[in-house]
């Protein structure tokens, strides 16, 4: 377990320095039913740039799905995903008609997580309907590069 926390911490760390995202779980874990803000990205197929991302939805965020980490960062219009089975995505996240969109590519062509949308964001929680095979997840907020307390870590790493 201390080795699953040191990798989800040290992927932390790259995805304060890295434009790059990823995930190829197909497990979803449940949605939060709070709106209380979103945020939408364009990976530049509609032709239309996205506003950036509201102030709520800038951060790292963690879940984890199919025994594997996630760890979501957003910064202003730039969106990364990383899993520990190695997927690396990036895009990006903005306002986009009035919703809050991530728009993904991953290196290993996963679309397990290309386009998602915001269902909700508070200061702690974050649920993301992702049009591919992941459905809805719900991400907590790491703050200060810690792990936040309740994130079910026992099984990573074992696969």
């Amino acid at each position: 377990m201390a080795a699953a926390a040191a990798g989800l911490a040290g992927a932390l760390v790259l995805t304060a320095c890295s434009g790059d995202s990823s995930d190829d779980s197909s497990s979803t874990p449940s949605a939060s039913s709070s709106a209380t803000s979103t945020a939408t990205a364009d990976s530049g197929g509609s032709g239309s740039s996205p506003s950036a991302a509201s102030d709520g939805l800038q951060g790292s965020w963690l879940a984890t799905a199919g025994g594997k980490a996630l760890v979501l960062v957003v910064t202003d219009k730039q969106a990364a995903l990383f899993t520990t089975g190695g997927t690396v995505c990036n895009g990006t996240a903005g306002e986009e008609a009035g919703m809050q969109m991530i728009h993904l590519t991953c290196t290993d062509k996963s679309k397990t997580r290309t386009t998602g949308m915001v269902d909700s964001v508070s200061k702690s929680s974050l649920a993301v309907t992702w049009s591919g095979s992941a459905g809805k997840e719900t991400y907590t907020r790491a703050e200060g590069g810690k792990l936040p307390s309740g994130l079910p870590t026992a099984s990573l790493g074992s696969s």
